[in-house]
């Protein structure tokens, strides 16, 4: 157990093993957070959300963070078209019963957001709000198409600074004044440190899951889905070098949606890292939450 957070592990409809972050665990008087990242990312994404939010003196919440099935410390599945949206959204009702939560904010990066989507759809007593870390209704050929390109395919480093080289040369254009910090942060969360050295903190087979995606077809419209979350306020965070969730697509979805706030990250792309100024506006659209 860390010091801000309790290891909680969960057994899927499947009998997969599954693994959340669980900060704060005993703070129930506030709707809890929970934290839904990216397709090849882990709960530490949001280490620096949840502390902030879980070890806020006035206002103290449970924040609870997910690593998929095949992410992290879940189980890889032996089957990897179980890596599919509607199986993860499964995966995540099963953990919030397992934690007790029967309402909660979810924050979903990227395909996170998709999920959080989907739970708005086929859970929608669940939601009390939604924030969607640069992802809508309408994804970008473009991005889908560069995040096809390196998931499961980046080489192996032998050290977490090589590993920050590889992923400043793959995306520095999409975050050109990223830190070194910066970079040896999301390395840790794209390997893992073995006894036999590094390897990466995801089942390499989720690239097939994306094979079988035709990019020059139309992409599945998202917007019914998206519809679904009219019922609640939403906060859309785009980065301004974002090549998955366009300018237009935000647009679009403020126009549609009545309590839909927007913020546009300088600087950055996909996707923006929930750290410094940005978690001071998920807290503040958390407490128009509450307070609504």
């Amino acid at each position: 157990m860390s010091s801000s957070y309790r290891d909680l592990f969960v057994t899927a409809g499947d009998g997969l093993r599954l693994y959340a972050r669980d900060y704060a665990p005993g703070a129930c008087a506030l709707l809890p957070v929970i934290g839904l990242p990216g397709l090849a990312r882990t709960s530490a994404d949001f280490h620096e959300l949840a502390e902030s939010i879980s070890r806020d003196p006035a206002r103290p919440r449970r924040f609870v963070s997910l690593d998929y099935r095949g992410r992290g410390r879940s189980e890889w599945d032996p089957d990897w078209r179980s890596y599919d949206v509607k199986v993860e959204l499964n995966d995540t009702v099963q953990v919030l019963a397992a934690a007790g939560i029967a309402k909660a904010i979810f924050v979903g990066t990227s395909r996170g957001g998709l999920i959080a989507m989907a739970i708005g759809a086929a859970h929608p007593e669940l939601v009390a709000g939604a924030i969607l870390n640069d992802v809508g209704p309408v994804l970008e050929a473009e991005g889908l198409k560069r995040i096809r390109s390196y998931v499961g395919k980046l080489p192996t480093p032998r050290t977490i600074d090589e590993a920050a080289d590889i992923l400043r040369r793959q995306s520095e254009t999409q975050f050109p004044h990223y830190t070194r910090e910066q970079w040896e942060r999301m390395a840790r969360g794209t390997w893992r440190e073995t006894e036999d050295g590094l390897v990466l903190a995801y089942d390499p087979r989720l690239t097939k899951a994306l094979e079988g995606l035709d990019l020059e077809a139309a992409l599945p419209d998202l917007w019914p889905l998206f519809e679904t979350l009219k019922l609640f306020p939403v906060l859309a965070i785009r980065g301004a070098n974002s090549d998955l969730l366009s300018a237009e697509t935000l647009r679009m979805m403020k126009e549609r949606h009545p309590d839909l706030t927007s913020i546009t990250v300088p600087d950055q792309g996909h996707a923006p890292a929930l750290e410094g100024d940005l978690v001071r506006e998920i807290k503040d659209f958390i407490a128009k939450v509450d307070a609504g």
